[in-house]
């Protein structure tokens, strides 16, 4: 594999001072280890090898307990065998998926630390002391980093390497904060105790950006180390799909930022609704030789209507996600939930409401003063158009109040007789 170091480095050297004295950490179990390795396995009888045997030589090399565990999806091309074969656990997986076997072989790992890596050849697990020197230093999560490390030709086709990859994870920073240069990368270990916090539940690809988005929500400690990335062992085509998983990753990232999937679109949606309203309100406005008119009014008065929808999802969406526990609990929505009472929605509505019935009484007085036929359209739209917004804005403003109240009811289960 590319990038391996012909040397030992000084971290390995220290740990190798050590073996015959094999550390276990503490308030573990008795048959505890200090590392598991947790192979994902369907049908990788062509390259599995290479891995468990540079697995348990890295082991080997910094001197502590450990193993490997090849997490199976379900193989019938020998890999189970295989892996028995070379010393390696077995962990039969019946869920499919690349998410689900390596959450089994999570729990099924007894390490103080895990590390994952993909069983097609393209990982270095020689790498192993890089990872562990960062935990033992603190850190909850450690990242890959193939872009620091070095990608070998042929390893990484140019859409992923240059477009995709960098283009995901940089949305990945903007979205979660995370101090990850390559979020794709599937070499990465972690500290056991946390996999509580995380409460991983992808079954598929995404659990990969799942662990890190979660790692930077929870505010677990990421550090990032670099690593190699070869071109896989095996002769049949991949399972990563380009446009399928990027799409997925990308609906990941959405789904678990209600701010950027909600809220932000839906405050530029109203301030830019509010500018053009309060421009075009008194009367037409020429720009550059256009004239904005009512036509003009009536679409910054959608923009706010679905603006104001946007914001209010944001807050919804946020508070039943840390009711489900897939989201942290944030001390803003927190103090939003008890700022904003279903009383207060109920006035702030009704308020609205009432301008909007003001104002639509207005338009119809106006109607009248002209025998219910002639109308300056214009000018009765000026007000019409601010009567619907105001309308809708204020169903909206009720219909929120009532399902945010229902959303803090708690559920609690019939106590036993």
């Amino acid at each position: 594999m590319i990038g391996a170091p012909a040397t030992m480095d000084t971290y390995t050297e220290a740990r190798l001072s050590q073996a015959g004295r094999p550390r276990a950490a503490a308030g573990q179990q008795p048959d505890a280890c200090e590392v598991s390795v947790v192979i994902p396995c369907l049908n990788e009888a062509e390259s599995l090898a290479p891995c468990v045997q540079v697995a348990q030589a890295a082991i080997a090399k910094l001197g502590i307990e450990g193993e490997v565990i090849v997490a199976d999806n379900g193989s019938t091309d020998g890999s189970v065998e295989l892996a028995q074969s070379l010393g390696a656990r077995v962990a039969h997986v019946r869920a499919r998926g690349y998410g689900s076997a390596l959450q089994g072989g999570f729990a099924a790992a007894r390490g103080k630390y895990i590390l994952m890596g993909d069983a097609d050849g393209s990982y270095d697990f020689g790498h192993l002391g890089r990872f562990v020197e960062r935990l033992d230093a603190g850190a909850q999560l450690v990242m890959g980093n193939r872009f620091a490390g070095g990608i070998a030709p042929g390893a990484m086709p140019p859409l992923h390497r240059y477009f995709g990859n960098p283009g995901l994870s940089w949305i990945g920073r903007l979205f979660f904060r995370a101090p990850v240069g390559d979020f794709y990368c599937g070499l990465r270990a972690f500290r056991r105790d946390v996999l509580p916090t995380l409460n991983l539940q992808s079954p598929g690809m995404e659990l990969g950006v799942e662990m890190v988005a979660k790692a930077a929500l929870y505010g677990l400690r990421v550090s990032e180390v670099p690593t190699t990335l070869s071109p896989d062992l095996r002769s049949r085509p991949p399972h990563l799909r380009t446009w399928r998983d990027g799409w997925r990753t990308l609906r990941f990232f959405l789904l678990y930022s209600p701010r950027w999937l909600f809220f932000y679109p839906g405050l530029i949606l109203i301030l830019l609704g509010l500018v053009l309203s309060i421009a075009v309100l008194p009367g037409p406005l020429n720009v550059i030789g256009a004239r904005l008119d009512v036509h003009t009014l009536l679409y910054a008065g959608a923009a706010i209507v679905v603006g104001f929808q946007g914001v209010v999802f944001s807050v919804l969406a946020r508070v039943y996600a840390e009711s489900e526990g897939f989201l942290p609990e944030s001390s803003m929505v927190d103090h939003a939930r008890r700022s904003l009472s279903l009383e207060l929605g109920l006035g702030v509505g009704g308020v609205l409401l009432l301008a909007g019935v003001v104002l639509s009484v207005i338009t119809f007085v106006r109607w009248d003063q002209s025998s219910f036929r002639h109308l300056d359209y214009a000018g009765t739209m000026r007000v019409a158009i601010p009567a619907a917004v105001a309308l809708m804005l204020g169903v909206q403003t009720i219909l929120s109040s009532f399902f945010l109240s229902l959303l803090g009811i708690k559920h609690n289960p019939p106590a036993e007789g």
